[in-house]
């Protein structure tokens, strides 16, 4: 049996049906998650953020005109609400400690918090300057594909961009971040990039 489409969901939770709603928070919710944790910085209001995206979501539900392009719609939902988390929070934030530099850790590690080796996070720093030094429009998709093991068309669909150009996209970003942990002394294996075989 084939997985239900986006629009499919869409359609059944619009009828009432909040299974379907659960279905596409459970698709999405890493891709949400680490777009929320590569804004915000930190653990817990990635959290908060995720979910206060996916509450949104819900309740703008039948303000979407093109619901074959949720994922899409989904990713503007995150990133304009991580926008307002910082906005609100840009404040105290300034009066904090600055916190390492590590917002693109995998998932798994994040979960976890900041309890990592120093020389993982070492480690993780190094990547996470090498993916801040490319283009802005590589950065996210690099972040879903190596460090949450998304396949081409699960980025696709939360980017709105065509499976090509984010193979594209891939192709060249990895080519750069290969010269960037090269002049860190790192390589891939270092980095322990999880390559997705999706």
């Amino acid at each position: 049996m084939h997985p239900a489409k986006d629009a499919e969901l869409v359609f059944r939770c619009l009828q009432g049906d909040t299974d379907a709603f659960a279905e596409l928070v459970q698709r999405y919710q890493s891709a949400v998650y680490a777009t929320a944790y590569y804004y915000v910085g930190r653990y817990h209001a990635a959290e908060d953020v995720a979910q206060e995206a996916f509450w949104a979501a819900y309740r703008s539900l039948p303000h979407l005109k093109e619901a074959d392009k949720f994922g899409a719609w989904l990713k503007e939902i995150t990133t304009r609400t991580a926008a307002n988390w910082l906005r609100r929070n840009g404040p105290r934030l300034r009066h904090e400690t600055p916190l390492p530099h590590r917002r693109t850790v995998p998932f798994e590690d994040a979960r976890q918090g900041p309890t990592g080796t120093s020389e993982t996070i070492d480690r993780h720093e190094k990547v996470q300057r090498a993916i801040d030094a490319l283009p802005v429009r590589y950065r996210l998709p690099v972040i879903l594909r190596y460090l949450q093991e998304l396949s081409y068309d699960e980025i696709s669909r939360f980017t709105g961009e065509s499976r090509d150009e984010i193979r594209g996209i891939l192709h060249r970003a990895g080519r750069q971040l290969r010269e960037l942990l090269a002049d860190a002394d790192m390589t891939e294996d270092d980095a322990q990039w999880h390559r997705a075989r999706k």
